[in-house]
């Protein structure tokens, strides 16, 4: 089933969207994308990965 995925359709349809609407899709999802990236891991999840690997979490912390 996985080369039925990557196969390419033979007779595949060009883009619908313009030019200017992909860069403004891209604009938009590139500020989320932004925006999610700087929230940072949360520190239960920082927490838990130190345990799976073995780590000790930091004083302080």
């Amino acid at each position: 089933m996985e080369a039925a995925a990557t196969r390419k359709k033979v007779n595949a349809k060009p883009a619908k969207l313009g030019r200017d609407v992909q860069a403004r899709l891209g604009q938009q999802l590139r500020a989320m994308y932004d925006e999610v990236v700087g929230q940072g891991v949360p520190d239960r999840f920082t927490d838990l990965l130190n345990r799976i690997d073995g780590n000790k979490p930091k004083e302080g912390q």
